[in-house]
């Protein structure tokens, strides 16, 4: 059997063994794969975060049914899933209690502690307005207004539509700021689906409402109050500055000539209000890498679900000075600041690591293998010095019997020679050296063979003589 033949013939049982060998490292290099494949597909999986808004059927609420829609419609990275509350007091009080992740409420308010600011959803502005007075007896002209700004309002019952209790709140801030005692003013909460019940109501001598300018509410309540009433009045909050100041929750604002109705124009000019913003807000346990990817995606689709939904245009990024009434999130300011760390930036660490892992994996590997093999690799080194002591007995022997013998040691040599190679016990250079080894022990068995027969075939000769 050739040296070739001898090697396919041992080379399956050394395989398998050899197998046994790598499984180690090939275990080790699967395991660190499917971490970073389940890593990667945690990272490029869609975030999904929950959303409180309310109340059913208002404009918050349909803006964010909207705008989950659009992100699962667009194949955006982050999903909402929206939590309809009757409004944005319970939605602040599931933020408390950590049963969504977002939440959409009015700047005053109580936030739970580490509540921060992720967009504005939209402004509200506080709308006051007066009908004209009665008019006299017998008279055909209107009255002159009774009250003709806020420090009237004394001794005045107002009107306020929204049920909320801080739309009462900040007309109490605005009341004082003004010079008005607030307990001497009497005010009544309508809902507002009860305009034309505040409108009857003639105790009743100061309007109020807290929303957008294009508030469909608030415009059907004034052109109802000229229908009603008479020609309103509007009331000017000279004070918003100084309310902005000591109250920083709350914005000092303008409402432009003529933004309710352009004929008549309501009002006939500027005048100054005080504001207060719908937020979107999260706490600030929420990751940052949730809320700049929520707050990349509101502002990609914003200019588009603008058209369809005109509202959208109004969300604005929220404020990033530190000194802030409602802090902005880490991940929202990032944002909005052009700091965002990208993929990279946050893993390269742990790629290199794995990286580096896998590195130290193959290196312990190969050490490890051979330290395992160090015994079949010493029982290598033996065969070949029997090799080596076997040239020497072959050149000795005069026997063709002892010649099979060392043939026959010689090929068990090889066969545990290849299964060491096939192990992954010797390198090919100690492989190299056995062959050269053996190759030598053939020659010499070859060239002992002819002497031996030569002197066989003598004998019979000398013997004739």
């Amino acid at each position: 059997m050739s040296t070739s033949e001898r090697s396919h013939a041992a080379s399956p049982a050394g395989s398998r063994n050899r197998s046994w060998t790598y499984l180690l490292p090939l275990a080790a290099a699967v395991l660190v794969l499917a971490a970073v494949a389940g890593a990667v597909f945690l990272l490029l999986r869609p975030t999904t975060l929950r959303i409180a808004v309310g109340p059913p059927g208002s404009d918050n609420q349909k803006l964010i049914q909207a705008l989950a829609q659009s992100f699962a419609h667009e194949s955006n990275p982050v999903r909402l899933t929206v939590i309809s509350t009757a409004g944005p007091a319970d939605s602040v009080g599931l933020l408390r209690t950590g049963e969504t992740d977002l939440a959409v409420a009015r700047a005053d308010e109580e936030m739970p502690n580490g509540t921060e600011a992720v967009a504005i959803l939209r402004k509200n502005v506080v709308v006051l307005w007066t009908p004209p007075g009665t008019p006299r007896k017998g008279s055909k002209k209107e009255a002159k207004p009774k009250i003709k700004e806020i420090g009237d309002l004394e001794g005045h019952h107002v009107g306020i539509i929204g049920r909320s209790p801080l739309n009462a709140s900040l007309l109490r801030v605005i009341l004082t700021e003004s010079g008005v005692n607030p307990d001497k003013v009497v005010t009544s909460q309508f809902g507002g689906s009860q305009i034309a019940d505040m409108l009857h109501d003639a105790s009743i001598d100061v309007f109020m409402t807290v929303g957008p300018l294009d508030s469909r509410i608030t415009i059907e309540a004034i052109t109802s109050t000229a229908r009603i009433r008479g020609e309103p009045k509007f009331l000017a909050i000279d004070v918003s500055e100084a309310i902005a100041h000591k109250h920083p929750l709350y914005e000092s604002e303008e409402i432009a000539g003529s933004s309710f109705t352009s004929s008549p124009a309501r009002p006939e000019s500027t005048i100054e209000t005080v504001g207060v913003s719908h937020l979107i807000v999260a706490p600030k346990s929420l990751s940052d890498s949730s809320v700049g990817a929520f707050t990349r995606a509101l502002f990609s689709v914003r200019p588009s679900l603008a058209r369809e939904f005109p509202a959208a245009a109004k969300i604005e990024k929220p404020d990033t000075d530190k000194d802030a009434p409602i802090p902005p999130h880490p991940g929202a300011a990032a944002y909005i600041e052009g700091t965002e760390r990208t993929f990279l930036d946050k893993y390269s660490d742990y790629i290199w690591g794995g990286v580096l892992l896998l590195s130290v994996l193959g290196s312990g590997s190969a050490w490890l293998r051979h330290y395992l093999k160090r015994d079949q690799r010493t029982q290598g080194t033996k065969h070949r010095d029997r090799l080596l002591d076997a040239i020497g007995q072959v050149r000795k022997t005069d026997s063709l019997e002892e010649l099979d013998a060392l043939q026959r040691q010689a090929d068990d040599i090889l066969r545990e020679t290849l299964a060491s190679y096939d192990d992954g016990a010797i390198e090919e250079a100690d492989l190299a050296a056995h062959s050269l080894v053996l190759e030598q022990f053939h020659h010499a068995v070859v060239d002992r063979r002819a002497v031996i027969s030569a002197r066989a075939g003598e004998l019979p000769r000398m013997r004739a003589f």
